[in-house]
């Protein structure tokens, strides 16, 4: 039984990692930050200071979306390869670590919003958190 949901998550990971790179043009991110306007205040990190350009924004937005679209990729990749690793110890450790980023996700959904469809998303990730800790206990 755990094969089969594994296998459908990984589907489900793929194909969510896979559109998660056209995210920030698909939702029009780059509409809701022109370049014109007020630059952010300049980046503070103990002595290292950065004076960051709404450009600058516009590339962390996609820099961090494309690292959360790898990780999803590769999650559903690792889903798809269950049936290397279900059962040893590397394959639990991967899985805890996967249930971390579906909890983490699950829970951040709040930063959309807390309507029925929120709800949804965050009861569905966090299935797919729960799956991944009892494939490793």
């Amino acid at each position: 039984m755990f094969y089969q949901l594994l296998y459908l998550t990984g589907v489900f990971a793929v194909v969510l990692g896979l559109l998660h790179f056209t995210f920030p043009d698909r939702f029009g991110f780059m509409v809701s930050l022109p370049l014109e306007g007020e630059s952010p205040p300049p980046f503070r990190l103990m002595f290292y200071s950065y004076d960051m350009k709404r450009s600058d924004l516009r590339g962390i937005i996609y820099v961090m979306n494309h690292c959360a679209s790898y990780t999803i990729f590769l999650t559903g990749i690792f889903d798809l390869c269950c049936a290397s690793w279900i059962g040893t110890g590397p394959g639990k450790l991967g899985s805890i670590a996967v249930a971390g980023f579906w909890l983490v996700r699950a829970a951040s959904q709040t930063y959309l919003g807390r309507r029925r469809g929120d709800w949804l998303v965050m009861a569905f990730f966090t299935a797919i958190g729960i799956l991944h800790i009892v494939v490793a206990i």
